[in-house]
């Protein structure tokens, strides 16, 4: 057999041998690899680029790869990434034998008790923490990484987009596969991490997916009835855009609730800060239907998060608060021109999805005179 040999295999041919993946459907396809004399096994449901998946790969991507990649499909400003799906997760639990050790630990929660929540939360964190990444997993991701990498590489040396330069660094983002709806929606339920380089990649991964057990998101799926129901989360690797001004859009006024009025919100630095609401951020009201500006607030920022530069010392996050220039803090973010173009990129994402959205978007100023990129788009649930 020469090196590079491939062929398909069901996985029910290889039952005997992987009998810690019960968790994997019986589906799911392997590759076999001959490589100077080693047989390797790459799971294809394990990993999946955006480009591969749409609205109803929810239950490997979760609700966000899924919004992701159904967003990349239709053409918008998505930047480029893959999902560690979560068959992967389904799988690591298994290999390492905590499924049954993640349940007891559930079922042992006092809901009722702030200490028993964080107690079991806490020790279900370091179970995952302290299990060994099986080794043909952490390959794969790897992979992905340095093919991530070199993609922004080759974009630019070409100019091709603004993300080119800084492609050792991802946002590593929660996915659940409990899809957001107008019941249930996970946004804030579950951790992300910016500006990851590679020697933190994995570590960061598995932070995500021990954020499926986080005082707050235990208790939130108890409140929705869903403590028994099957909730996976897969880890979404994107490219990480180093924002100079970010923020969100309401493309229906959440307050109003006007339909023919969508609101932006706008902020200097990386949009974790506006999200977590730490700051205060600009606000746009504008018309829908002729994209008149209606109404401008601008906010007093006085702080924003940036990458920490190289030589400072990198944590898991490798973010950090910087003080605004004096004569930056009261300007206005957007300029008419770009709030423009902002409001028709979240109008299309709205028609393509027919309801209202609340979208996350980061604008840089690289290698363009601005360019826009959406990192999220979701239901709104307040209407």
């Amino acid at each position: 057999m020469s090196r590079g040999f491939v062929k398909s295999w069901n996985l029910a041919n290889f039952s005997e041998n992987l009998q810690a993946d019960k968790m994997v459907k019986k589906s799911l396809f392997l590759l076999l690899f001959y490589d100077h004399g080693k047989i390797k096994l790459i799971m294809s449901d394990f990993i999946k680029n955006l480009k591969e998946l749409n609205k109803t790969s929810t239950h490997l991507a979760g609700g966000k790869g899924a919004s992701l990649g159904e967003m990349m499909q239709a053409g918008m400003p998505v930047p480029p990434g893959f999902v560690i799906t979560a068959s992967a997760f389904d799988r690591f639990l298994a290999k390492t034998d905590l499924t049954q050790e993640v349940e007891a630990q559930l079922d042992k929660v006092n809901y009722e008790n702030v200490a028993s929540v964080e107690e079991v939360s806490e020790t279900i964190a370091d179970l995952i923490h302290d299990a060994k990444f099986p080794e043909d997993l952490e390959e794969e991701i790897l992979s992905e990484f340095k093919k991530l990498s070199a993609g922004g590489l080759a974009l630019a040396k070409t100019g091709g987009s603004a993300f080119g330069g800084d492609m050792e660094f991802v946002a590593v983002r929660s996915s659940a596969t409990a899809e957001d709806s107008s019941v249930a929606s996970w946004a804030g339920e579950l951790d992300s991490y910016l500006n990851t380089d590679r020697d933190h990649v994995l570590g960061n991964v598995k932070k995500c997916w021990a954020s499926l057990f986080t005082p707050r998101a235990i208790v939130y799926r108890m409140e929705k009835g869903m403590r028994k129901v099957k909730v996976s989360v897969a880890v979404v690797i994107q490219a990480m855009i180093q924002s100079d001004i970010s923020g969100i859009c309401f493309t229906v006024h959440p307050v109003t609730k006007d339909k023919n009025q969508m609101i932006i919100e706008a902020g200097y630095g990386l949009g974790e800060a506006i999200v977590s609401g730490q700051v205060t951020p600009d606000s746009y009201v504008i018309h829908k239907d002729n994209l008149e500006i209606i109404d401008i607030n601008i906010a007093n920022q006085e702080r924003k998060i940036m990458r920490k530069k190289e030589g400072s010392p990198r944590e898991a996050g490798g973010n950090h608060w910087v003080n605004i220039e004096a004569d930056d803090r009261e300007k206005q973010k957007l300029n008419e021109e770009q709030i423009v173009e902002l409001v028709k990129i979240c109008i299309n994402i709205e028609k393509h999805y027919g309801f209202p959205c609340d979208i996350e978007w980061a604008m840089t100023k690289k290698l363009k005179k601005w360019e826009f990129f959406i990192v999220q788009s979701r239901p709104i649930t307040t209407l």
